[in-house]
């Protein structure tokens, strides 16, 4: 198998900590793996699969122009060279060009119910791909049944493989911290001693950023030591996030961290009171899952997949400003729920494992070689 990494960004999102975990697991598993990765990270890779080939893409593929150029030009080459029986397309585009067996995994189809939530170009761009891999994949891996389902709804695409294969959580990066490990993420914070609401995830419209700010100010407006809010992440595409710090009250603190280091994440998500995600919808909702294996306690929305996430073990809200205040005031007001919640979600998390998820991809690759030797008999 080869696996395509070129789309992975620096700065790892969710698609880049499925991609590192799912080639470290596979790694562990034994499978034959081959990685093309862009130069940057070939020594990542060599690091996360000691036992796979980690191939370095020899052209540019650092902007997504150029990486669709490589894709569909270069990696096919590759694949012929290498005797390549199977390619693993993690991110929506596969090479259409290409001899051997293709799996692409669409992670959400929010390009399709949500296209407001979305960049106009990124939305018809991921939706034009969405619907050729799933015409002309071997097998398409999504991460969730919301997402296989509403993939059904709102695609014409019929007789597509579609494989659901849920998503793990490291547990060696993502646990409940040590003390040291809480004081090292208040300090890359800046916090100092002040109880937080932690948000971790891009600020951008679907995750619903401007609701939890305004939420949050509704919800500690009076309180006499009110916590800080914490939004830690990459900057979305729109003016709506600053619009709505803009109305947060002087003596109320939110905090824009921006990207922040894998090492600090479970000290971040851990010591927070409590982890806000009210997203408007997600294929997945990996930062849930990475709150609650961090032994935290999590507020989230019921769209799509969430709840195949959080089940019982987080608290639920609406989507709305004056909901996610409700729901915030309520579990502030109640540390004990919030304990409760937190022993529940460190117990579910268990449940998550990639070399489970790891396992669920080998057999899909088994079964889009199978049905791509069948289609060309």
């Amino acid at each position: 198998m080869l696996i395509d990494a070129t789309a992975v960004p620096a700065d790892r999102g969710g698609v880049g900590r499925y991609v590192d975990s799912l080639v470290a697991a596979l790694d562990v598993a034994g499978a034959d793996i081959t990685v093309v990765c862009q130069p940057r990270d070939v020594q990542l890779y060599a690091e996360l699969a000691p036992r796979s080939r980690v191939v370095g893409a020899a052209e540019s593929t650092a902007t997504r122009t150029a990486r669709l150029t490589w894709e569909q030009t270069t990696l096919p080459r590759l694949v012929r060279r290498l005797g390549v029986d199977v390619v693993h397309s993690p991110h929506y585009t596969m090479p259409l060009a290409s001899r051997a067996a293709s799996v692409v995994t669409l992670h959400d189809a929010t390009f399709f119910t949500d296209a407001v939530l979305h960049s106009s170009v990124k939305a018809r761009f991921f939706r034009a791909w969405t619907a050729t891999a799933l015409s002309r994949a071997s097998v398409c891996v999504v991460p969730s049944a919301a997402t296989a389902e509403e993939l059904a709804r709102v695609t014409r695409v019929r007789g597509a493989q579609v494989e659901i294969i849920q998503h793990g959580v490291d547990e060696e990066r993502f646990h409940p911290p040590s003390p040291e490990e809480i004081r090292a993420a208040r300090d890359a914070v800046g916090l100092g001693d002040t109880p937080y609401v932690a948000f971790l995830g891009a600020l951008e419209p679907r995750k619903n950023v401007p609701a939890l700010i305004r939420g949050f100010a509704l919800a500690v407006a009076d309180r006499p030591e009110p916590p800080a809010l914490v939004l830690a992440g990459q900057p979305g595409w729109d003016r709506q996030v600053e619009n709505a710090l803009d109305a947060v009250p002087h003596r109320l603190r939110v905090i824009r961290a921006g990207y922040l280091p894998f090492g600090t994440l479970a000290g971040f998500l851990g010591g927070a009171d409590l982890v806000a995600y009210p997203s408007l919808g997600e294929g997945f909702g990996l930062p849930v899952l990475e709150a609650m294996a961090s032994g935290a306690c999590v507020l989230t929305t019921r769209r799509l997949a969430l709840p195949e996430v959080g089940g019982d073990a987080v608290a639920y809200c609406g989507v709305g400003a004056g909901d996610v205040a409700a729901a915030l005031s309520e579990l502030l007001d109640d540390p004990m729920r919030r304990a409760s919640l937190a022993e529940a979600a460190q117990r579910r998390a268990k449940d998550f494992s990639w070399a489970t998820s790891a396992e669920r991809h080998r057999e899909a690759y088994d079964r889009a070689f199978h049905r791509h030797r069948t289609r060309e008999m």
